[in-house]
């Protein structure tokens, strides 16, 4: 009888602590604010990363809440992503993009990839150093989202997302500008595009057409007068390696001496050689990312490839267009004009537009 009772008192007791056991929280999980964000960038090189951002699990999130949150324009209905849209390769498909307060800005948006293979300054003209100065710099424009970094500051303070996703990312709650612009920084670094037909192509994957391969001889061959069989339209010699882009600055052939208005890198350096000079872009997406060039003035691959057939002469002109000049331009052929067209449109790469992880997270 005795060993009964002992064994069902043991057996109360046993059932008491897995009660209370089990009534107790959970213990709480300490976030790792320094876990290493994975990059997938295929058989891209080495990404830029700056040394005192590094890309964290926690950082890219709360970057990805900024990027698309609306707080940070002064009436509240307009974010980065409203200039810089996934579904067109992270840019705006308007010639100048439309700010708060219904006005145009004064160039066409550039695309929001592959920024981690940058190493020239930010903008068309180069005006922002690094990524995250440029990040911060849309907020504060009155053509743009029309803020203030303080007034954008108390709005993220006083919700219930951001203090503790700040903590997460940089170890408290303390909302800065600073850490703004390194998540948004971070964010916008892991936005990667490498999956295009001609990656698959490079891979062994997939096979060009005619008509592709025909503007990939061309797209990457010098141009030579002496030998018009052979002669190419030398687009590599601006737009080469894995991005399709040089990091360089250059007068691409738009307008004559009288009839440039926008200065552009001349603006930032004030040296008169850079006059009409800008930033040479990715040609990656470039299907998607119309309308072209730092004004927009082109909607169609087709005039671009037009304009690259004879570009105007100018006193800052760059200096692989002046040898073409003397021989009336690549005097390109209507099925050369189309074979480059498809080859640039291998270059989309349509699981960008739809990943996931570059969406917005609301």
């Amino acid at each position: 009888m005795k060993k009964i009772l002992v064994y069902t008192a043991f057996v109360f007791a046993m059932i008491s602590i897995l009660m209370i056991e089990s009534c107790k929280k959970d213990p709480k999980v300490e976030v790792d604010m320094d876990m290493p964000y994975n990059l997938e960038f295929g058989a891209f090189p080495q990404p830029l990363i700056a040394i005192d951002n590094p890309l964290t699990v926690e950082g890219v999130k709360l970057g990805r809440m900024l990027f698309y949150e609306k707080m940070l324009s002064s009436n509240n209905q307009m974010n980065c992503a409203s200039c810089h849209n996934q579904k067109t390769a992270f840019s705006d498909t308007n010639r100048l993009s439309i700010g708060v307060l219904g006005l145009p800005g004064k160039r066409q948006a550039m695309s929001a990839f592959n920024m981690a293979w940058n190493s020239n300054e930010f903008f068309w003209d180069g005006r922002a150093h690094l990524l995250r100065d440029q990040s911060l710099k849309p907020i504060q424009d009155s053509l743009e989202m029309h803020e203030t970094l303080p007034g954008v500051i108390a709005k993220l303070q006083s919700s219930n997302n951001y203090p503790p996703q700040f903590k997460k990312a940089f170890g408290s709650e303390e909302i800065t500008s600073e850490r703004m612009s390194k998540a948004l920084e971070q964010f916008m670094n892991s936005i990667v595009s490498y999956r295009s037909k001609y990656d698959d192509y490079l891979a062994g994957a997939a096979t060009l057409t005619q008509i592709e391969e025909r503007g990939r001889f061309l797209f990457f061959t010098e141009f030579n007068p002496a030998f018009p069989n052979a002669s190419g339209a030398d687009c590599q010699h601006c737009h080469g390696g894995s991005n399709f882009e040089n990091d360089k600055y250059a007068n691409n052939g738009l307008d004559n001496d009288a009839g440039i208005s926008d200065i552009g890198r001349q603006k930032v350096t004030n040296n008169n050689s850079d006059k009409a000079k800008f930033k040479v872009p990715s040609l990656r997406n470039v299907e998607l990312t119309f309308p072209y060039m730092h004004d927009g003035r082109f909607k169609t691959l087709e005039e671009v490839v037009e304009h690259y057939n004879l570009v105007t002469n100018s006193s800052t002109l760059d200096g692989s267009f002046q040898q073409q000049l003397p021989n009336g331009g690549l005097k390109l052929t209507a099925n050369d004009k189309a074979a480059l067209v498809a080859f640039l449109k291998t270059l989309t790469d349509y699981k960008l537009t739809t990943d996931s992880r570059y969406s917005s997270p609301f």
